[in-house]
């Protein structure tokens, strides 16, 4: 079961990759989860995790030609692999499971 589950922000991660596509790189990723969430993401946090993920199988990484007006720095491009795409899906179908049904009040003795 090693895979299958994903901590929050490594499925932040997944699901903009996902749902970037054949677009999806380091920028775009912590672009998507910033405006997606309004939480600020270190571009070394989302290295780091995307480094991770890939070393658990669950996705690629490939590094692009440089291209002009990038300062020559090559993208480094992301990808779902099978065990990634069920792992995220796993991952997803469990908060929302946890999430039916579920009404949150605060209460003011416990705050």
């Amino acid at each position: 079961m090693g895979g299958k589950f994903l901590a929050e922000f490594e499925l932040y991660v997944m699901l903009a990759v996902a749902r970037l596509g054949d677009h999806a790189y380091g920028a775009k990723v912590r672009q998507a989860i910033e405006d997606t969430t309004g939480r600020p993401v270190s571009i070394g946090a989302l290295y780091a995790t995307l480094a991770r993920l890939a070393a658990k199988g669950l996705l690629t990484l490939r590094e692009s030609d440089p291209e002009p007006g990038q300062r020559g720095r090559p993208r480094k491009f992301v990808r779902l692999t099978a065990a990634g795409e069920a792992a995220t899906r796993h991952s997803a179908e469990m908060l929302t499971r946890m999430i039916e049904g579920l009404t949150l009040s605060v209460d003011e003795a416990h705050k």
